[in-house]
């Protein structure tokens, strides 16, 4: 990616005032070198930013700008090894990153001589440069932080501006899509009689084809997501294909869409298209292939285990800019060409984008005449609009603002290249430098995997992009400028995660930010030989780079040696590593992120990398690393996860002053930290942290110091007997700490029980319950995870008595409480409280009052206005397989904002009063395997109801707003009534005997059926068999057979309007 020169100027100006601070210029005996670069870097840095503007367009200024980032990169170069060279003598600098022990080192006329030299070097070349800008005439538009007006873009967003969790900003308004998506689904759903098809008419291809941001995408999740087509196939996967395929990645990722585990597989392309084939057989498949440039991901990779293992009447749906690419996957004609969106449907997703809520609408339609204007100039294409409504977001709602980005000069630049797309670069150009830089960054990340914030900001800072005095939060102000690239539309949430901690980058604002890096940086996949080749010819400052997991696909790590100015190399996948081949080509290094590769012949020489600030291995097959890694002193991140042959730490880690983050998660079982590791007190995010009794080793205690930690995960507590360990941890004085996770291995088996083998002394648990007690997280914590613990009772910072604890807690998470009899007994009372999810709790037989009621935890009545759970809006109890019954009366107010309800294996006999009584804004309520319950009703606001597998349950009545009911074997039901609204129906029990005679009450527009063939066959017969009267009313209904394996190897058809019945079976 291209560092902006603003922000680099910066950055090195900040550098130089440092040094001049402690005196390191006297004693270098250039002093006067460094105030002369000083006042040229000043100098320059009025011109920076139309410099970088005119870089677009003009080859001899990008030549000019070229150049001068090479001085200012070396100048950083420089002056960190004074740095270095300072906390090599003084471990106290080493903690304070400061320069004043500076003295003894810099005696030496070696090292003196040699950084005089050079910054003499670097002036001479800067005098030169700032003697060729006048040719230029570049215009003084000053430097950023003279603007005062953006300068809150580049800390943090407008919290007036942030997006409420209800407000919806998907790229979906008007009635077009809704017709496109009804239509598609018709046409999928019925197929075309005489349409090409693959493997003896067992797959259909349908394509949409369109322009790039014209919303093909959102028009495939819009199909992808109908009720129709979930209720009509027996697995949906979706992949996006990309680019720069990786043959082996996308089969992985099919797999596990589809359900599948490819563990064990390895990356052999055969070997993974027979698990793929596998996990599909005897299915009926939806494959939607989003984002396709050529054939190759289906002919060569998909098509085949999807042909050979999915049963007739599989789909797939394509999506692609290239109608070739269509006519060469054998699709359906037509084609589904999208259009652009008309006049008003533009303007309706601008308004959806910019509002912060729907009371702005009103403020926002006052601006309709320049925002109509607004969207022309967008051409009507969705992504431009999504991304307008990203800058005007940030913008004051009045004439003024908003006429000035409809008359921004940027939208009439000459000679932009073509991969520029006008909107995001009027975007991009209201960024802040560092906002830029990392918006650049991001487009830099290898679009097959999707990297969490945690190691993004990890990289930012890294780099330097995140600037603060030593007392800021660094990772707190990278998440500000994530969630602000995410409120301009840059980047947007991974819709399978939640929290916005994943998100990914539309194709046409990656090509953007890839081509304003081109000077820089080199993105490139192992197949695409002619932009591998560059390695060879060009140097880069940034690579990143996929490879395949094939031998052919490997990347030979002498194909980097050239790259000796690189500080940044991002690889996922395989390397070809030859013996005495070290790291020691890329002495600038900033940022190493290798996942996924076999790279331990290299972990020797990760010392030399000097500069390195962030280092992640992930998932390699590194089992040690070096003792000398206490010389790289600059280290901040340490990401190891899934290094599952890593047994232990070395002691030189202590030696690393600066590192803030280290996560050791899914590493060796037995790994172990060496003692000293409290020393280590700028540590801010720690997960994976070991739990050992070994006196060798680090123990909870050396926890102690670590002051500035803001998320912390400890493992393996079950190893710590002494809880005094615990309590010298002083969780409760981490003033800063907003994420805590505490582990035991799991003792439960299978069947949610304690396994028996692994059995619970009363002395184990008497210690368990010690030790957690001792770990009393403070006031300030977010979200608390809890996994396999086995003490009798929660720790007693979770009680009534004590849960102020807790009075931040947002969401809360619980897993294999394998001894407790009870649920926390203060959770009620938590004002933020807004998730719960409690998973294996087979002791717990009875929920009372305790769980529910304010009054059992106040020394007086509370007041009438007082509500149990006043914010918790979901609510997950699952494997709770002892648990009887459920207290709640209709007198206990609680959980008024109760928006979704999972329950899941227990014995309940029925669900408490107070849940429909109370549970007012309730609309999703999900009951399995719940043994003994008879009824459901009197539910006033649930619109999406599954029962599942609950062999009792005989009525389901008065839940008036009701649209959408799954019911899955339950073999008692016989009632369903006080349904008026019910759209959608699904019925699965292949031990049914006929139709269930309340079908004759109810009339949803759709029934959905996978039963018994003899069923089956009674609704072929049509209006004189005896299923007739039970279905005849409803709009649509497929019904489904199964024979052995394949759960829909018979089916009918029916519509009432216009009437039609069809059928494969013989009758």
């Amino acid at each position: 990616m291209a560092m902006i020169l603003n922000a680099l100027a910066s950055n090195v100006l900040n550098m130089l005032m440092e040094v001049g601070k402690e005196e390191v210029s006297l004693l270098l005996g250039v002093s006067g070198e460094i105030n002369r670069m000083r006042v040229r870097l000043q100098d320059l840095r009025n011109f920076l930013t139309d410099a970088d503007r005119r870089r677009i367009t003009d080859n001899s200024v990008q030549g000019w700008v070229t150049e001068l980032k090479g001085v200012m990169y070396e100048a950083t170069d420089i002056l960190d090894l004074c740095q270095l060279k300072a906390m090599e003598q003084s471990p106290l600098a080493s903690q304070k990153g400061c320069f004043n022990q500076l003295f003894s080192c810099l005696r030496s006329p070696l090292f003196t001589h040699d950084i005089s030299s050079r910054i003499k070097v670097l002036n001479q070349r800067l005098d030169n440069i700032k003697e060729r800008s006048a040719a230029f005439s570049f215009i003084n538009l000053g430097s950023y932080d003279d603007h005062g007006g953006k300068v809150h873009a580049s800390h943090v967003a407008f919290p007036s501006r942030e997006t409420s969790g209800e407000l919806d900003r998907s790229g979906v308004v008007g009635e077009k899509i809704e017709q496109d998506t009804r239509k598609l689904v018709e046409i999928m759903l019925t197929g075309i009689k005489g349409g090409t098809s693959h493997g003896d008419g067992k797959v259909m291809v349908f394509a949409i084809v369109g322009v790039g941001g014209i919303g093909k995408t959102t028009l495939a999740r819009k199909v992808f997501n109908d009720e129709a087509i979930q209720s009509e196939f027996d697995k949906t996967i979706c992949v996006s294909i990309n680019q720069d395929l990786n043959e082996a990645e996308l089969l992985k990722r099919a797999i596990i869409e589809a359900g599948g585990d490819h563990s064990h597989a390895g990356n052999a392309k055969a070997t993974l298209q027979r698990v793929l084939k596998d996990t599909l057989t005897g299915k009926k498949i939806l494959l939607v292939m989003d984002d396709v440039w050529n054939n190759i991901a289906w002919e060569d990779v998909l098509k085949t285990p999807l042909v050979n293992g999915a049963t007739p009447g599989s789909r797939v749906l394509v999506t692609t800019r290239d109608e070739r690419v269509a006519r060469g996957m054998k699709a359906i004609p037509p084609y589904h060409h999208i259009d652009k969106l008309d006049a008003d449907d533009a303007w309706s997703l601008l308004k959806k984008q910019v509002a912060a809520s729907e009371m702005d609408e009103s403020d926002i339609a006052a601006l309709k005449d320049t925002g109509m204007e607004i969207v022309s100039k967008c051409d009507d294409l969705p992504l431009a609009v999504k991304v307008m409504g990203g800058l005007l977001r940030q913008k004051d709602r009045n004439h003024s603002d908003w006429g000035k980005v409809l008359n921004d000069s940027a939208w009439s630049v000459v000679g932009m290249p073509e991969e520029l797309n006008y909107v995001v670069y009027i975007s991009y150009e209201d960024l802040s430098p560092c906002l830029k830089q990392c918006f650049l960054h991001y487009s830099l990340l290898p679009k097959n995997i999707v990297f969490g914030s945690n190691t993004i900001v990890g990289m930012w800072i890294g780099e330097g992009f995140v600037h603060g005095s030593s007392s800021d939060d660094l990772e707190e102000l990278g998440r500000q400028y994530y969630k602000e690239l995410i409120l301009r539309n840059l980047i947007e949430p991974y819709n399978k995660t939640i929290n916005q901690y994943h998100c990914i980058m539309h194709d046409v604002v990656r090509s953007f930010g890839q081509c304003m890096s081109q000077d820089e940086a080199l993105v490139a996949h192992i197949r695409e030989t002619s932009t591998i080749s560059k390695l060879g010819s060009q140097k880069f400052i940034r690579l990143s780079i996929e490879t395949g997991g094939s031998e052919s696909d490997k990347l030979k790590w002498s194909m980097l040696q050239e790259q000796k100015h690189v500080r940044t190399l991002i690889s996922a996948g395989q390397f070809e590593v030859k013996p005495n081949e070290t790291l020691n080509y890329f002495s600038s290094l900033r940022n190493l992120h290798i996942q996924s590769a076999n790279i331990a012949a290299l972990v020797d020489h990760i010392y030399q990398l000097k500069h390195l600030r962030y280092l992640s291995v992930r998932d390699s097959d590194i089992f040690r690393l070096p003792d000398n890694i206490g010389e790289m002193k600059f280290l901040q991140l340490l990401d190891l996860r899934s290094c599952r042959k890593l047994k232990k730490l070395p002691s030189g880690i202590v030696k690393l002053g600066h590192l803030r983050y280290l996560n050791m998660n899914e590493t060796s079982k037995d790994a172990t930290i060496p003692r000293g590791f409290g020393a280590l007190s700028n540590m801010r995010i720690l997960f994976g942290f070991p739990g050992h009794v070994d006196d060798e080793w680090c123990s909870l205690e050396e926890l102690g110091p670590l002051c500035e930690l803001r998320k912390l995960g400890l493992n393996s507590l079950e190893n710590v007997y002494d809880a005094s360990s615990a309590e010298k941890a002083r969780l409760c004085e981490k003033v800063h700490l907003t994420k805590l996770i505490l582990r035991c291995s799991s003792r439960t088996g299978d069947d949610g029980l304690v396994e028996e083998e692994a059995g619970v002394s009363e002395e184990e648990q008497r210690k368990i319950i010690g030790l957690f007690d001792e770990l009393c997280p403070p006031h300030c914590l977010e979200r608390l995870e809890i996994g396999g613990y086995f003490g009798r009772r929660l720790p007693r910072w979770m009680t009534s008595t004590s849960a102020t604890a807790l009075k931040s807690l947002n969401t809360l998470w619980i897993d294999d409480l394998t001894c407790c009899t009870q649920l926390p007994d203060g959770l009620c009372e938590l004002p933020y409280l807004q998730f719960i999810h409690i998973c294996h709790a087979p002791a717990i037989k009875h929920v009372g009052p305790e769980f529910m009621q304010l009054y059992h935890h106040c020394s007086h009545p509370p007041s009438k206005t007082m509500v149990s759970f006043p914010r918790l809006n979901k609510l997950d109890l699952k494997e709770m397989v002892q648990w009887e019954v459920w207290e709640w009366e209709e007198e206990v107010k609680a959980m008024p904002v109760l928006e979704e309800v999972q329950l899941k294996h227990c014995k309940l006999r029925c669900l408490p009063p107070g849940l429909s009584y109370h549970a007012r804004a309730l609309r999703k309520l999900s009951l399995e395997s719940i043994q003994h319950l008879t009824s459901l009703e009197n539910f006033a606001s649930i619109v999406d109801l599954e029962v599942s597998q609950n062999p009792d349950l005989e009525r389901i009545t008065d839940l008036p707003v009701l649209q959408k009911l799954t019911i899955i074997m339950c073999p008692k039901m016989k009632v369903l009534e006080g349904v008026p609204l019910l759209q959608s129906l699904f019925l699965e029990d292949y031990g049914m005997e006929a139709l269930p005679e309340y079908m004759r009450g109810v009339n949803p527009r759709q029934l959905n059926l996978d039963c018994s063939i003899a069923v089956l066959r009674s609704i072929a017969a049509g209006q004189p068999g005896p299923e007739w009267a039970k279905f005849s009313h409803v709009g649509r209904v497929k019904g489904y057979a199964r024979e052995e394996d394949n759960k829909r190897k018979w089916y009918v058809m029916y519509t009432r309007e216009p009437y039609n019945l069809e059928t494969d079976i013989d009758y």
